[in-house]
């Protein structure tokens, strides 16, 4: 069963009264009403490691067709060699997303390999830790260019289509950090805090449309970029990967938590959820 976007698969789930009509499907049923991508084409930014790969499996085994944007040529087919192993659809698309030409590219290109574009994942993004002082100028702009104004590059590239194609989902990674401040990290910390309130934004504006846009906040998870923030702090791994596991649910995360986060949104189970935030940290923001 392929659930529409616009939330009207809940006529399967309930009768035209509301009550729930949980005598016709099985669990499996509703599950697959609720979560199946199947019919469904998804873009993810910065797909190629990390968050972002761990997001493009995840929808490629929920039946989505996933395309993997990333500057990352090698690493990005790789992405696309697992997921087509596992049975997946999924092509890589080399797209820098500080450019709108590439950005406009990149969509023409998934389109023309898979139709449309109904899910938009814009997660690449990039972490300096350095306070304002010591960050350069040249890296302030690095930051944000690719962690918030990809967003934007990308959305607008792709919300038109959306919109001709009666609505759509948008996800964007965020961070612990857009909702608090973080040390030496004051790019980073401003990117993240603008990619939730822009995430917001774009809720209202395109709600109409039926767009849906939402943000998840992961904490520390085990990718690249964690450990490169490792190196760049100087510290040694083993104690930066144990302070980062001192949460209430005693771990780092891994791609694969913030991906099911991702699969909420982008399925029909959040068909009325947007604007909202997700924080998955292991309840690293609750003290």
């Amino acid at each position: 069963m392929n659930a529409r976007l616009d939330g009207a698969f809940a006529g399967s789930l309930y009768g035209t009264d509301g009550t729930e009509d949980g005598e016709s499907m099985t669990i499996s049923e509703k599950a697959r009403a609720l979560l199946s991508l199947e019919g469904k084409v998804a873009a993810v930014s910065g797909a190629a490691s990390g968050i972002g790969r761990g997001i493009a499996v995840r929808l490629a085994e929920m039946g989505a067709a996933v395309a993997v944007l990333d500057i990352d040529t090698d690493k990005g087919r790789d992405a696309v060699a697992a997921i087509q192993q596992a049975g997946g659809k999924a092509i890589f698309v080399p797209c820098d997303v500080r450019s709108d030409e590439d950005c406009q590219h990149a969509v023409e290109q998934v389109i023309g390999a898979f139709g449309t574009i109904g899910i938009l994942c814009n997660n690449a993004g990039i972490a300096i830790r350095k306070n304002a002082v010591d960050l350069e100028e040249d890296e302030w702009d690095l930051v944000l260019d690719v962690t918030l104004k990809g967003i934007y590059l990308l959305s607008r590239r792709v919300i038109p289509h959306m919109i001709r194609n009666g609505g759509g989902s948008i996800i964007n990674t965020g961070s612990g950090w857009s909702l608090r401040g973080g040390p030496r990290a004051v790019a980073y910390c401003a990117a993240k805090g603008g990619a939730l309130n822009l995430t917001r934004a774009m809720a209202i504006d395109h709600g109409k449309d039926r767009i849906r846009v939402n943000c998840v906040c992961p904490g520390d998870v085990d990718t690249p970029m964690l450990r490169s923030e490792c190196a760049q702090l100087g510290g040694n791994l083993t104690e930066f990967m144990k302070e980062a596991a001192n949460r209430p649910l005693a771990r780092v995360g891994t791609p694969e938590d913030v991906a099911n986060a991702v699969l909420f949104f982008a399925s029909d189970m959040s068909a009325w959820v947007t604007g909202a935030y997700l924080v998955v940290d292991g309840g690293g923001l609750a003290g």
